[in-house]
């Protein structure tokens, strides 16, 4: 086969000319397997770059029957993998539904816990005068009169604090961060 020959002795554009002579055929196989546009393309790029790594196993008989066999498998294997992903899934979702009520409460609380510590953390990042404000409302779960009344300014004051505390985090942070 002549895009063989080409690939062999380095020449690039033979695998491009591959890829296009082959795409359709190797997109339909994974596809039949599959029955999904994305994980079919993501199975038939697999399959090219596995026929440019084995290349030196080629024997020279059925280009196209290699190929297919190339694909064929690529898609089985990618096939497994995405049922083992929704076993798992579904093992976790069993696991959680048969958890204790009890254990439920103690995993949230974990789990608010672990956001609170990555919230302190951000908010160190904060310049000194939005820091307390920040940490009183939102950590500290405090109302303006409280805070007002802490820091010894009015509640207007603690108002505006956290409106300029809250922007600076819009600007400085992606909105994930906070």
């Amino acid at each position: 086969m002549r895009f063989i020959q080409k690939l062999r002795q380095g020449d690039r554009e033979a695998f491009r000319e591959l890829v296009q002579t082959y795409r359709n055929h190797v997109y339909r196989i994974a596809y039949s397997v599959l029955h999904d546009e994305q994980e079919a393309e993501d199975a038939a790029q697999e399959t090219f770059l596995q026929i440019y790594n084995s290349l030196s196993e080629y024997r020279e008989q059925g280009f196209k029957t290699w190929l297919t066999r190339i694909a064929l498998h690529k898609a089985i294997d990618l096939k497994r993998k995405r049922e083992r992903r929704r076993e798992q899934q579904g093992d976790v979702i069993e696991l959680a539904s048969r958890m204790p009520v009890q254990s439920e409460h103690i995993l949230q609380g974990l789990l608010a816990e672990e956001q609170r510590d990555e919230l302190r953390q951000k908010i160190k990042q904060l310049p000194d005068g939005h820091q307390t404000i920040i940490t009183a409302f939102y950590l500290d779960g405090k109302s303006y009169g409280q805070i007002a009344a802490e820091l010894d300014i009015t509640e207007k004051t603690v108002e505006s604090k956290l409106y300029r505390a809250r922007r600076w985090m819009r600007e400085h942070w992606k909105e994930e961060e906070w």
